[in-house]
Parts: structure tokens; sequence; C-alpha cells
């Protein structure tokens, strides 16, 4: 026995109806007014070690997923080259000391000179007035005083450029001194390793990179409002975060960026409306307090969904409450 067209409709209007009772009876609860909400994924800031002198590198202990505090010791150079510069560096500062050292003498024996020929004139001009000497003495010892003059005058001006290459000398051994303290690779901040850029042996620029860190000093989450929403949105506002990986957790954070121009949405964000192409890029900050206490479980990139209070005078909703 065949099965009617009738029937056949009205078993789909009967499966039908239980789908969408099915739908009513299990989706969330609609938020009140004066609430929006937008989806992104769950990020944190990206800082990279890289070397700041060229060179072959030695070592570099961590791996992916470790964690690493600020001013640790992650790696290190070949300082072999960048030390050998650094003793000739100093030589040179040793050599620039005595220069400067003799032009200094230079100049106290240029002003006993000066000293002399202005005695040497003074009693030669006494000796003429009385006439015991010629003129022709006077005007040597005129000279002679001249002399002594720009003598000193030049044993000074050496003075000044042994210091000036003195100076020089110590800034080129300063910066290579700074060079050798560079071949040591320390960790910028607090944060996981989230690539490893380089291996042992490698030889590297200056600005090479040989690690990624993750700072989960600053995990945000970037989500597209309609003009309407963003703005009514407030910077420094509080919001909520229900990432897809703990959907019973509810995460403290608040808006720390609205922007003030429109773009088009980006493919991969879902709106409620389709027909909404310009929207407004909004970043929340996730606080700092509950960062500390559940940075382990901190997974970048996990999906997640932003609720924002449009309305400050509105109490959050219980299933948005803090836990």
């Amino acid at each position: 026995m065949g099965i009617s067209r009738s029937q056949v409709v009205i078993g789909l209007v009967v499966l039908a109806g239980g789908a969408a009772a099915a739908y009513f009876l299990t989706r969330p609860p609609a938020l009140p007014a004066g609430f929006a909400t937008g989806a992104g994924r769950i990020e944190a800031t990206e800082v990279d070690v890289a070397t700041k002198v060229p060179g072959r590198l030695l070592r570099l202990q961590p791996r992916e997923g470790a964690t690493l505090r600020a001013d640790e010791v992650v790696g290190e150079l070949d300082a072999l080259d960048v030390a050998a510069q650094l003793r000739a560096a100093e030589a040179q500062v040793r050599q620039a000391q005595e220069a400067v050292r003799e032009a200094r003498e230079g100049v106290r024996k240029g002003e006993a000179d000066q000293r002399l020929a202005q005695r040497t004139l003074a009693r030669s001009q006494e000796l003429v007035q009385r006439g015991f000497i010629s003129k022709d003495r006077l005007d040597r010892d005129l000279s002679a005083e001249d002399g002594a003059v720009a003598a000193l005058a030049a044993a000074r001006a050496r003075v000044d450029e042994a210091d000036a290459a003195q100076a020089a000398a110590v800034a080129r051994a300063d910066s290579l001194r700074a060079n050798v303290g560079e071949t040591v690779l320390k960790a910028p901040i607090d944060g996981r390793v989230l690539y490893r850029l380089a291996e042992p042996g490698q030889v590297l620029p200056a600005g090479g990179k040989v690690l990624t860190l993750l700072d989960f000093s600053d995990v945000f989450l970037y989500v597209f409002l309609p003009a309407n929403e963003a703005g009514r949105v407030a910077l420094g506002s509080e919001a909520r975060i229900v990432a897809d990986a703990w959907p019973d957790q509810v995460i403290p954070a608040h808006v720390s960026f609205v922007s003030p121009r429109a773009q088009f949405t980006p493919r991969e964000v879902e709106t409620r409306n389709e027909r909404e192409k310009l929207m407004f890029r909004v970043r929340l900050k996730v606080d700092a307090d509950w960062l500390q206490a559940n940075v382990q479980r901190i997974t970048v990139g996990t999906p997640a969904v932003a609720w924002f209070r449009l309305d400050p005078a509105q109490p959050w909703p219980d299933k948005l409450g803090k836990r």
C-alpha cells in the first residue's frame, strides 16, 4: 500500500513543527535591551626575541610552549669577533690617553717657555734703555716671545685634539662592550614561546629573530559592531567574553579601543544581518586579575563571543555574571 501525497505533506509539517519547537526550547534566551554581542578570536600581543648584532647562534634553550620570565637568558651568539674588536678598541683608548698626557706636557712646557721669553724681553727692554745692548737683540727677544705665544697656542690645540680622539676611542669601546653584552639573548617580557625561529649553528644578521613570545599580560579580542551599537560603546566600559573552549567560564574584560572609522566587514566575521557591510572594529582587553589566575588556560586563536553593555544602568544578566 503506497503513501499518499497528503500523508507526506502531513509528515513534513510534523517534522518541521518538531524541529521548530526544539529550536525555540533549546536556544539561549535573548539578552535584554541595552546589550550587544559580537564574535571574534582570542589573541595576544606577539613579541620577538631578536639579535642586535650579527653572529652565529651558539645555543638556544627554549622550545615552543615554554614559559619564560623577563630578562631570562634564552640563548647566546658567538662573541669572539666582537670581543677581538673590543680588545683593539681598548688598546686605542690607552693610546689616546697617552697622547692626551703628552699634549698636556707640551702645554706645560709651552707655558714655561713663554714665561722665560717674557722675562728675557723685559730685561732686554731695560738694557736697551740703559744703552747696554743694541736694538737688534731686543728685536730677537720680541720675536722669541711671539714664537713662545704661538707655540703655547698650538700645544693647547693639540690637547683639544687629543681629548676629542680619546672621547671617540672611549665611545667606540663602550659601543663594542655593549655589543658583547648583546650576544647574550634574553626574554624581553614574561611570556610563552609561540615559535622557535632559529637553531644553533645558524648565522644571523642584526635583527635576526630567534623566538616569538606571546605576551599574556595583553590578551584581547577584536569584534565588529554596526554603527548603531559601536556608537554606544564607551572606552573603558565593562564587557564579557565567553570562549568556545570554556563555555562555562565568563571572562571579564573592558573596551580598550573603538575604531573612529568604519570598514568593510572581514569575510571571516559573521554578522546577524548580511546587509551590514560597514562595521566598526572594537577591541576588548581581558582583565589583568583574571589573566593572572588563568594564564595557563589561555589558547590563542580560540573562537569566542563578546558581550557589551550599551546601557550602564542595565545590570548584567545572571548568565554573564563574573564566575
